[in-house]
């Protein structure tokens, strides 16, 4: 198989750090491997914990890739929202395409143990959750300020774990709390 992130190397059966089956680039050293295998692996040896490295920097193919097995575009997934580093995926054969690089961080990032993962519905939407938490979270500190945001969270946790929420609740929203005329 041809390599889809560098164009000129092949793809060369090989164990992924001597652990599961991949393809490795004679040219470039990114790897293709199947889902299948990672997991089929990851069920065999459970006590195995991935080790990390020192800090890696991992290419990161920005174009589209084509699926070395079936000709068909990839798909890219998020891995976190501390990163904007994307992994490549074939759907169609459960084939993931790491760049030079990118298994030593999904090591460094802990998600080696996880890779399976990465690709799931679950894993993108809390993903999506996360990311929008952030935003809102950002917009509320821009418009309160820092220690106002802090003190609201705080107080906003103490009410809702109140057994007595929601008599607190209309005592702070009444305009006159002490008066029944108003």
């Amino acid at each position: 198989m041809k390599c889809p992130i560098c164009k000129k190397g092949n793809l060369v059966p090989s164990f992924l750090e001597g652990l599961f089956r991949a393809h490795t680039c004679d040219n470039c050293g990114g790897n293709w491997l199947l889902i299948e295998d990672y997991v089929a692996w990851k069920e065999r040896h459970p006590e195995h914990a991935f080790v990390q490295e020192d800090a890696f920097e991992a290419d990161d193919s920005k174009q589209a890739l084509i699926c070395p097995m079936t000709g068909t575009l990839m798909h890219k997934y998020k891995i976190s929202n501390s990163s904007d580093h994307r992994l490549d995926y074939s759907p169609s054969v459960g084939g993931v395409l790491l760049d030079k690089g990118e298994w030593q961080y999904l090591k460094e990032q802990k998600l080696a143990g996880s890779l399976n993962k990465i690709f799931t519905a679950e894993w993108q939407r809390a993903l999506r959750d996360q990311n929008a938490e952030m935003t809102f979270a950002d917009i509320y500190r821009e418009r309160f300020g820092d220690e106002s945001y802090e003190k609201i969270k705080e107080i906003r946790s103490w009410l809702n774990d109140h057994p007595r929420k929601a008599d607190l609740r209309a005592y702070l929203l009444a305009e006159d709390p002490y008066s029944v005329n108003k």
